[in-house]
């Protein structure tokens, strides 16, 4: 079938094409329901629909690995979870099923820093109505998604501690990424060199020095939304039994 071959002949993606900007147009609509209805939703067994969204994540993300498999795409170089947005996609999966704080936490950011940008510049060939286009669209919105229905209708923030594990987290991982990328000569996340089409990293200087350009922005970027979502932790259902946000 067409909409699954490892061919973008037929499916060549533009940013800002109709397609896209009906996916943002769903994603700040979703968006918007959650927020202005996370009281009635607070109120509803929800339960079965988190579930289902693990699930769904899991499935769409093994299709994905299976279809490159299928295509002849599938590397070591770049086909591992090693990108900040997949590190992002299994903690969505396992903060829907297991609702940890702490997972919630390094989500939040991880997925605010990473996926929000996926949405708006997407690296991405296949345009609509092909497999890689509903997988790369509908992963990084659940992303986003988890960590709105988490902040308002269930209640989490963050505290300033959040920013500190977050940091401490994303350097544990840097070390590994670095060993990983010169084993497979990869590139995942950009720590081997910059990507080859203009980027933010172009203006934060030569490799290796836009690395820790890129750690002072995830530490700036990590107050802001903490300011931005910080406030007291009211749990669903444990209403002002939480703590109060540093």
């Amino acid at each position: 079938m067409n909409w699954l071959s490892g061919s973008n002949e037929k499916y060549i993606f533009e940013m800002y094409s109709a397609s896209h900007l009906a996916v943002l147009a769903i994603f700040i609509l979703i968006s918007a329901v959650l927020y202005f209805s996370h009281a009635k939703l607070r109120k509803r067994q929800l339960r079965i629909l988190e579930l289902l969204a693990a699930g769904s994540l899991f499935l769409v993300e093994l299709g994905f690995h299976l279809w490159l498999a299928a295509t002849g795409n599938w590397n070591a170089s770049d086909s591992l979870p090693l990108e900040l947005c997949s590190i992002s996609l299994f903690l969505t999966i396992i903060l829907l099923i297991t609702k940890n704080k702490l997972v919630y936490e390094l989500l939040l950011f991880t997925a605010l820093l990473g996926a929000s940008q996926a949405l708006l510049t997407p690296l991405l060939n296949f345009d609509f109505p092909h497999f890689r286009f509903f997988h790369f669209f509908f992963t990084h919105m659940m992303m986003i998604w988890a960590v709105f229905y988490f902040t308002w209708v269930l209640g989490f923030r963050p505290t300033i501690r959040s920013v500190y594990r977050v940091f401490i987290f994303l350097n544990i991982l840097l070390p590994f990424v670095l060993l990983i990328n010169k084993l497979v000569d990869g590139n995942y996340m950009f720590l081997s060199h910059k990507p080859g089409i203009a980027s933010l990293l172009d203006f934060l200087g030569p490799y290796p020095w836009y690395i820790l350009s890129l750690e002072g922005l995830v530490i700036i970027f990590s107050l802001l939304i903490w300011l931005v979502f910080k406030g007291k932790t009211q749990v669903a259902g444990r209403k002002g039994t939480g703590e109060r946000a540093e």
